[in-house]
């Protein structure tokens, strides 16, 4: 840091720093320059940056060090996954584009994870309200009865989903309004699913950035999902250190992990959802947005309640493989 004064060598003083800094090439430096008109941008061989102030000095070393932080962290690997049917899923793919692209069935898509192995809520098809009630008994109460209609993509506030009933009359009352709901359309259809029990909600799925094509997210999930906006993205391949890092670094890490006598989620079963998730991103780019919204934790891992995804021909995503900044 130099402060130039009426009487002081400005010239030979910056010269001095500037040989100073040359003679350790490998110490980072940032320069303050202050009292100056016209201060140089940068100090000796080096190009040491110079600042007007020291605040922005130390803020730019801090971010050089976080930076050499995060070169510096193993890449990890990309894990093995066994029970991956690629050839079943790029068929369900291909069939469903063949009908057109834009949102899929809950349905559909549960058959495209399944052959990533990744869990999803049973939830049976009903065509009447006996249907439904024997279902929801087969189950055990509590229930939610849904619409399962690409045109619902936010059930919430339109009628087609009613969560947590408790006996047969609720049962009847909700299928009977959400059959009504999706009245005249072949493709839809009303399901009868558990109700799962949790302390913690959480989201992930695949999301499709301009510039950096395939992203995997994880979050806190629920319906105050985008309120909260506590998510992590990461770039493919997903690596077994990706998927550790994603759920750390959300700020709601403490629930995750049991906080104050809650129920902690298996993180391993996480972890390998989400490298699950970068595969299927991978081998799929026709998949332009994947949302499980809520994941609830189980006895044996982790599982997507309500699942949404949206098809997109090649062409109409921006491009996966391509990791270039424009």
């Amino acid at each position: 840091m130099f402060a130039a004064t009426g009487v002081s060598d400005a010239e030979g003083n910056l010269a001095a720093i500037g040989d100073a800094l040359d003679t350790l090439p490998a110490l980072p430096a940032a320069a303050v320059v202050m009292g100056m008109a016209e201060p140089p941008t940068a100090l000796g061989a080096r190009a040491v940056p110079v600042f007007a102030f020291p605040e922005p000095a130390v803020t730019a070393l801090g971010r050089a060090a976080d930076y050499a932080a995060w070169r510096s962290r193993p890449l990890g690997s990309r894990p093995d996954l066994p029970g991956i049917d690629r050839a079943g899923a790029r068929a369900v793919v291909d069939r469903l584009l063949e009908h057109g692209d834009g949102w899929q069935s809950a349905s559909d898509a549960a058959a495209i994870l399944a052959c990533y192995d990744i869990q999803v809520t049973q939830a049976l098809g009903v065509a009447s309200k006996g249907e439904a009630v024997a279902a929801a008994r087969a189950f055990g109460y509590p229930v939610a009865v849904k619409a399962d209609d690409p045109r619902f993509v936010h059930k919430t506030g339109t009628g087609t989903v009613h969560l947590g009933l408790g006996d047969a009359h609720q049962v009847r009352a909700a299928y009977a309004e959400v059959a009504a709901r999706i009245e005249g359309d072949e493709n839809a259809s009303v399901t009868v699913q558990p109700m799962l029990d949790a302390d913690v909600e959480l989201a992930a799925g695949i999301v499709h950035d301009a510039q950096f094509g395939s992203l995997v997210m994880v979050g806190l999930g629920g319906t105050a999902t985008d309120i909260a906006d506590d998510k992590q993205f990461r770039l493919l391949p997903v690596t077994d250190a990706d998927a550790a890092a994603m759920w750390r670094s959300l700020r709601s890490r403490p629930l995750l992990e049991g906080y104050r006598g809650s129920r902690p989620v298996d993180t391993d079963a996480l972890a390998d959802l989400l490298v699950r998730l970068g595969r299927l991103a991978e081998d799929l780019p026709e998949i332009a947005e994947l949302d499980l919204n809520p994941v609830m934790p189980v006895r044996y891992g982790v599982q997507a309640v309500d699942v949404k995804l949206r098809l997109a021909r090649t062409g109409d995503e921006p491009d996966p493989i391509a990791r270039r900044l424009r």
